[in-house]
Formats: structure tokens, C-alpha cells, sequence
């Protein structure tokens, strides 16, 4: 079992910056991927950013390439996304998510309660 806690949502300006974390325990945390997904009101869930086991593979949506981050740091056990440059459309819960196969699906097997990001215009 691994539990996800995901923190550092919040409400921003459109033009600014957040950076969300999300800590892992239960299980080895190098052993997984890791990634963000979000839910906008009305939407389904999509895929947002992943990294691999050791930090070498990255995968963006091509919505928020180049805006957003995605790291990992093994010791602490812990996964963030800085995101720069945020348009209302990035308004979302935003949940961090693990398995053992790094993918850009939705179909994550772990997955933390999510974290609410408001980005107004």
C-alpha cells in the first residue's frame, strides 16, 4: 500500500506560480512512477505531468509544456510540479498519482486525495 498527500494548492493570478508537493510513504517510493493528474469542475480526469523511477524520463500534456515541472526527490520521498505562468484554464483539483509502469494514462494505481488549484483571470 502507498498513501499520497498532496499539499501547496491554493487560489493565484493568472501569470503566476504554484508549486504543489506531495508525499509518498507506505512502500519503497523509488520503486514507482510518479505523476499529477487534474479534474476540472464538469471534466474528466487528465494527465498532466509524470517521472520516472529515478528522475531521467519526463512527460508533459502538451497543455502545459513548458509551464510546468515535474520532479521527484528519492530521499524524502517526495514528487512536486512547479507550475509558471498559470491561465484560469489550469483551475483543477489536482491529484499526485503512483504505479509501477510510467505512462501518460490515467490509470494510475495509487492516488492522493487531490489538492485544489484556482487560477483567476
Amino acid at each position: 500500500q502507498v498513501q499520497l498527500m498532496e499539499s501547496g494548492g491554493g487560489l493565484v493570478q493568472a501569470g503566476g506560480s504554484l508549486r504543489l508537493s506531495c508525499a509518498a510513504s507506505g512502500h519503497t517510493f523509488s520503486n514507482f512512477a510518479m505523476a499529477w493528474h487534474r479534474q476540472a469542475p464538469g471534466k474528466e480526469r487528465e494527465f498532466v505531468a509524470a517521472i520516472g523511477w529515478n528522475g531521467v524520463q519526463e512527460y508533459y500534456a502538451d497543455s502545459v509544456k513548458g509551464r510546468f515541472t515535474i520532479s521527484r526527490d528519492n530521499a524524502k520521498n517526495t514528487v512536486s510540479l512547479e507550475m509558471n505562468s498559470l491561465k484560469p484554464e489550469d483551475t483543477a483539483v489536482y491529484y499526485c498519482a503512483a504505479d509501477a509502469v510510467l505512462s501518460t494514462r490515467t490509470n494510475y494505481y495509487y492516488w492522493g486525495q487531490g489538492t485544489q488549484v484556482t487560477v483567476s483571470s
